[in-house]
């Protein structure tokens, strides 16, 4: 039997541990599920609110009407040949769980992705991306329903619009179609990334470069200087890396020497959000109940019992001390609710 939940706190379901409450929840492990949840809420005229794994969400308030969780599992082979595999995967299946059995496959393409937390479709969503990778390279289509029409849905990766930690469910699909699968294109015969920070580094410690190497540095990586949801509220990356012309990029690079910029293009440059908050003198410094990390100022924590608001605040406020320092605008990364 299909529940769906009153009243129910969203703590246990977002990373940064914020008590918020939702109207109604839906934990809907299949498309018929959703679309049950989706005719509640149109039936009780309430809004509709998808929550994954809430690993890229700021609660700042309630919400009043219906939480949907996606949670559909199954990777499913559709198609392979000499050079890739393709798989359907459920959007409620962890985002590095299918890491991992890519990676235990040698099936390369996602590997710089490990250790990411979420579920699978938020991946499309955010477009997410590490260490000079982003999953748009790997996707092939994605399956939804719309929301006012109760149709299945499917785009292809142009139609997705992806861009930096960007797509078009982030932008005019907002709220209106609900991810269900998507699918991966992993290959059988890798070409590595390993020119971003100290990758290629950490992977010559481990020996030969094959994925499961790769995977398992960017994770040595990762839990250096990430700190674990579990043990202390947060949601990672919590500012988009700032993209420059290069002019700005050599004029700062001039007056800051240790500043390690990633070239995207023959006239811009991407600059660590963190050393920037860093250089504003924010690493590890506590506000209240939250603060930022003593290892990786891209990361806010709550320190326990802070609210959305209180976090806000202090995004806000490193927003304005780089924007003085340095003439530039910190984009968030995480969604604000």
């Amino acid at each position: 039997m299909f529940v769906i939940k009153k009243d129910i706190s969203l703590k246990p379901y977002n990373t940064f541990g914020i008590d918020v409450k939702a109207s109604y929840y839906a934990r809907a492990n299949t498309v018929e599920k959703i679309l049950y949840a989706i005719n509640f809420a149109s039936y009780n005229k309430l809004p509709i609110f998808v929550l994954g794994g809430g690993s890229n969400i700021l609660f700042t308030r309630n919400i009043e009407g219906v939480v949907i969780n996606p949670a559909i599992q199954g990777v499913q082979l559709q198609t392979d040949d000499e050079q890739y595999y393709v798989f359907r995967v459920g959007a409620g299946v962890v985002w590095d769980k299918f890491v991992e059995f890519a990676a235990e496959n040698n099936l390369g393409g996602i590997e710089n992705l490990s250790h990411i937390p979420g579920l699978i479709g938020a991946s499309p969503i955010q477009n997410i991306g590490a260490y000079g990778v982003e999953v748009k390279d790997t996707i092939v289509k994605v399956e939804a329903i719309e929301v006012s029409s109760r149709k299945l849905i499917e785009f292809n990766a142009s139609e997705c619009r992806f861009g930096y930690r960007d797509s078009i469910f982030k932008q005019e699909l907002k709220g209106k179609v609900i991810i269900t699968h998507v699918w991966f294109r992993l290959s059988r015969n890798p070409s590595f990334v390993l020119n971003y920070g100290n990758l290629a580094e950490e992977v010559e410690k481990l020996g030969e470069v094959t994925v499961q190497n790769v995977r398992k540095a960017v994770i040595n990586i990762r839990k250096s200087k990430l700190p674990d949801p579990a043990e202390l509220g947060n949601a990672g990356s919590f500012f988009k890396n700032p993209v420059v012309d290069a002019d700005k990029y050599n004029a700062l690079k001039s007056e800051h020497p240790d500043l390690n910029g990633f070239q995207v293009s023959e006239s811009f440059y991407k600059i660590p959000a963190g050393w920037l908050i860093e250089k504003a003198g924010w690493k590890g410094k506590q506000v209240g109940r939250c603060g930022v990390h003593h290892k990786q100022a891209l990361v806010l924590v709550n320190h326990g019992g802070a609210t959305g608001t209180e976090i806000l605040e202090l995004s806000s406020s490193i927003q304005k001390s780089v924007k003085e320092l340095f003439g530039i605008e910190l984009e968030r990364e995480v969604n604000v609710f």
